[in-house]
């Protein structure tokens, strides 16, 4: 792995949340390590940074037990079912499993925003190609 792959800042690709980083071909990743370890956990590979930092957000959230949310990238969107005393891969699934929820609903909606202006753009091109 090279030295452009790690670091958890992302600047360079303008990433602004916290434990996220990009990959030279684009997808968005996030790990953490395991307090008291050497062990990191990986907490998957996204398509949006928003994702990854879901998943950080909540594998930080039961790993460290901030004494504040306001640490996390998103402190509003914690699950009910996450909690502190979980098995670090119980909280490697779970986040992972929310990371990828929140990359899909995101995905979703980028199609669908690319698909009304592409039909938007067909109706305007249509309709000046009609008025002449």
């Amino acid at each position: 792995m090279s030295s452009s792959d790690e670091g958890s800042s992302g600047s360079a690709h303008g990433n602004k949340y916290k434990g996220v980083r990009r990959r030279k071909w684009g997808k968005w990743v996030s790990e953490i390590r395991v307090p008291g370890t050497r062990e990191r956990l990986w907490l998957g590979s996204y398509s949006t940074p928003e994702g990854a930092a879901i998943a950080h957000d909540i594998a930080f959230y039961c790993l460290r037990r901030p004494s504040s949310l306001e640490s996390l990238n998103f402190p509003l969107m914690l699950p009910a079912s996450v909690h502190t005393g979980m098995s670090p891969k119980s909280i490697q699934k779970v986040a992972s499993d929310a990371g990828m929820a929140v990359d899909a609903q995101l995905t979703v909606k980028q199609v669908t925003e690319n698909n009304v202006q592409v039909n938007e753009h067909i109706v305007n091109r249509d309709m000046s190609g009609a008025t002449k």
